[in-house]
C-alpha cells in the first residue's frame, strides 16, 4: 500500500500540469515541460518574467527602500539599497484617472484606509443598495449612507490622496489613479517603507 500511494505522490504534479495543458507526452514516453514550467534550479525571482508572479526576497537585504512603479508593465520594483526586492503586480488608473508619472515621496501610512470618494451607499443594515458610486456624482437614495471603499495598507504618495493599497487586480489598469496591488503584496511594501520612501512612477 506504502509503495502505491508513494507511485501516486511521485505523478500527481505530472497529472495537474497536464491537466492545465502544461506538459505534453511524447511518443517515445518522454514529457514535455512548456518552457516557463519546465523543471528548473534557477531562483524564483529571476522567473519572474515567465511566470508572472508577484514575488519577495527583501527580508535579508539591508539599506534604504527606494520604489518604481511602471505603468507599461503594470509592476511594482521594490529595492533595497539599490538590490531588487521584490515585484508585485499592478492595476493603476485608467483612461479617465490616470496615475501621474512623476518622483514622489510616501506621505500617509493607514493600513486600515478606506475611499471618502468612491465606495457604495448601504442601509442601515450595511446592505449595499448602490455599488461603485462616485461620491461627487451619485445621490444617495432614500436612508442609505456611504460606506467607503477599502484601501488597507494604503500608502500615499501624492498630494491628491493617490496612493499604492490592497485592491482588485483585473489584469490591465482600471483603477480611479491609485494603484491597486495583491493584498500580501500590499501588507509586504507597507511594512517595509517609511514616510519618506522615495516612489518613482514612470510613464
Amino acid at each position: 500500500m506504502t509503495a502505491q500511494i508513494l507511485r501516486l505522490l511521485a505523478i500527481a504534479p505530472l497529472v495537474y500540469l497536464a491537466s492545465c495543458g502544461l506538459v505534453n507526452r511524447k511518443p517515445n514516453g518522454q514529457t514535455q515541460y512548456l518552457e516557463a514550467f519546465a523543471p528548473t534550479s534557477v531562483p524564483h525571482s529571476a522567473l519572474y518574467n515567465q511566470d508572472m508572479e508577484s514575488y519577495w526576497d527583501g527580508d535579508g537585504l539591508a539599506g534604504d527602500p527606494n520604489i518604481i512603479l511602471d505603468l507599461s508593465d503594470q509592476k511594482a520594483y521594490f529595492y533595497k539599497g539599490g538590490t531588487l526586492a521584490g515585484v508585485s503586480a499592478l492595476s493603476t488608473g485608467d483612461e479617465k484617472h490616470r496615475t501621474p508619472p512623476g518622483n514622489y515621496k510616501i506621505n500617509l501610512k493607514d493600513q486600515w484606509h478606506k475611499s471618502n470618494l468612491y465606495g457604495d451607499f448601504v442601509d442601515a443594515y450595511g446592505q449595499v443598495m448602490l455599488a461603485n458610486i462616485d461620491i461627487k456624482k451619485d445621490k444617495p437614495p432614500a436612508g442609505a449612507r456611504f460606506e467607503g471603499s477599502k484601501m488597507h495598507h494604503f500608502m500615499r504618495f501624492t498630494m491628491t490622496g493617490i496612493g499604492m493599497h490592497e485592491g482588485f487586480l483585473p489584469g490591465y489598469a482600471a483603477s480611479h489613479g491609485c494603484v491597486r496591488m495583491p493584498a500580501r503584496m500590499a501588507a509586504v511594501f507597507f511594512n517595509n517603507v517609511a514616510l519618506g520612501t522615495p516612489v518613482t512612477v514612470r510613464p
